[in-house]
């Protein structure tokens, strides 16, 4: 996952993309990078590191005009630790472009290869996000013909991409002289949200990942751009927008409301906190159904993004609820001196535990998800060691079994503790007295419960169905084979395949 943003404004720009990334950072703290255009030149500036890092104020001051686009990067597999892939993206041809991508592209290879052969492009670098750039520049020469661009020819280029490009991909993107254009792919995969603010000097605009840049930099949410949209904001300010893929199935990504996105956020119409109060619900039905005479003194969860399931379960359990962890959120590199043992890090780097909420006590632990199992594990020993005489764990979704594709960074199915262990395995695997995951048909009921209009939800790491149809076995095994490769990434997604398909298909049969 990555955070994305593009603000046009009526005066500079530059604080406005600072602070709406700083909001964004959870979403990627591997890199970031500021884009703005004055007049037909553009400004960037991008490194490694968190936002705060990566801009001192002589790189603020020389990010000048009135619009622009941000980026926060998370790595997928393949990619981590490559500074030469912070985005924002810049191709010269043909009109000067720029572009920051959240998402990721699961036919990149076969477009790098069209793009060699054909299209005479250059990609520079392993990232899909490139290969986006260089479809789009593509694009856009054939629609104008090379010549001048307008509103018509920039969302048939956007319909071209569509009809090329698979996958997820929610993109913001400068075009030299003509605006701010926003995407997103036919499946609405990955977030992004409008804003409007209103002020004397004309009407500001701002798309962004998550409705919590809109709010925090003081503009109005407005609406999701939908599945397979364009939205275009020229140099004057005036807002368009169309739907530019010929078919379309709104299937967006079930971990955002599990775990990726802020709880303050509203996505796809949908309350991240309150839906995450709703799989607590669930799973505290759940319980009751699976471990009904099960003696539970204290539900405690562990943070932070389970807190808000753990409160609901909670209460709706009639039981006490408790913080038990004290997080530490200054963790800093890991240094190796001469003479020292290499030393592997450890939770209780990150947790602590308030000893009296476990002394002489059954807990029930929430968490938002169980990947690899090693932190459950280590979690329910400090648990113990904390004074707990009976330790049970339930988590917010149901269990990791499959690989994700589109853009979340999942480790391979070999390190997934429910690849290929059934819940009892499980159990017994971490330590804990007692198992509760959440059912998948109550995951979604927990979502589509605050927007009804949502019929479906990309749920591949859970149920192994990948929404876009194109996903064999021979693709999965060598996203297996790079992510076994890859130099292990920064990020921390919570505690840390088979090919299967929905009826969703926009693309058809084969390659485009």
């Amino acid at each position: 996952m990555c955070g994305i943003i593009g603000v046009v404004a009526t005066s500079p720009v530059n604080q406005l993309l600072y602070d709406g990334l700083q909001v964004l950072q959870h979403r990627g703290q591997d890199a970031a990078g500021i884009a703005t255009s004055e007049g037909k030149r553009f400004h960037m500036h991008k490194g490694s590191g968190l936002v705060r890092d990566v801009f001192r104020t002589r790189n603020m001051r020389d990010l000048q005009g009135n619009w622009g686009i941000g980026h926060v990067r998370y790595p997928t597999a393949g990619s981590a630790y490559n500074a030469a892939e912070a985005q924002p993206f810049y191709v010269n041809s043909p009109f000067g472009l720029l572009l920051a991508h959240n998402g990721n592209l699961t036919n990149s290879e076969a477009l790098k290869r069209e793009m060699f052969l054909s299209d005479l492009r250059h990609i520079n670098t392993s990232s899909d996000s490139e290969v986006l750039l260089n479809v789009l520049a593509h694009e856009l020469q054939a629609a104008s013909n090379g010549l001048k661009l307008d509103a018509d020819a920039i969302f048939r280029a956007v319909a071209g991409v569509h009809r090329r490009c698979r996958g997820a991909y929610a993109v913001v993107a400068m075009i030299a002289g003509y605006g701010l254009l926003a995407f997103r792919d036919p499946y609405g995969i990955r977030p992004l949200v409008v804003g409007r603010n209103d002020t004397e000097a004309g009407t500001e605009w701002l798309v962004a990942s998550e409705s919590v840049a809109v709010d925090v930099i003081g503009f109005k949410l407005l609406r999701d751009v939908e599945p397979g949209e364009a939205v275009l904001v020229d140099v004057d300010g005036n807002f368009h927008s169309r739907q530019c893929a010929s078919k379309t199935v709104h299937a967006p990504c079930m971990f955002e409301y599990v775990y990726l996105a802020r709880p303050d956020s509203i996505i796809d119409g949908v309350s991240v906190y309150e839906s995450r109060m709703k799989m607590g619900e669930y799973l505290a039905d759940r319980m009751k159904r699976t471990l009904p005479n099960v003696h539970i003194d204290v539900v405690i969860p562990i943070p932070d993004s389970s807190r808000p399931s753990a409160m609901q379960m909670a209460h709706r359990l009639g039981l006490p609820f408790r913080e038990g962890f004290v997080k530490n959120r200054y963790i800093g590199r890991t240094f190796i001196m001469p003479g020292q043992a290499t030393r592997k890090k450890s939770v209780r780097q990150k947790l602590n535990t308030i000893h009296q909420e476990f002394k002489g006590k059954s807990v029930l632990l929430v968490d938002d998800s169980i990947v690899r199992g090693t932190t459950s594990k280590e979690i329910v020993t400090m648990a113990r060691e904390a004074g707990a005489t009976r330790v049970y764990l339930a988590s917010a979704a149901p269990p990791v079994r499959y690989a994700n594709v589109y853009g979340i960074d999942m480790p391979t199915r070999s390190e997934l503790i429910a690849s290929d262990r059934t819940e009892d395995e499980i159990c017994r695997e971490i330590g804990a007295d007692g198992l509760i995951y959440q059912d998948i048909e109550d995951l979604k009921a927990s979502v589509r419960a605050l927007n009804p209009a949502l019929r479906f939800f990309e749920t591949s790491c859970f149920d192994g169905e990948y929404v876009t149809g194109d996903i064999t076995v021979e693709y999965l095994n060598g996203v297996e084979n790079q992510r076994g490769e890859a130099k292990p990434s920064k990020g921390d997604q919570g505690d840390d395949a088979e090919a299967g398909q929905l009826d969703l298909n926009l693309a058809g049969e084969g390659e485009r």
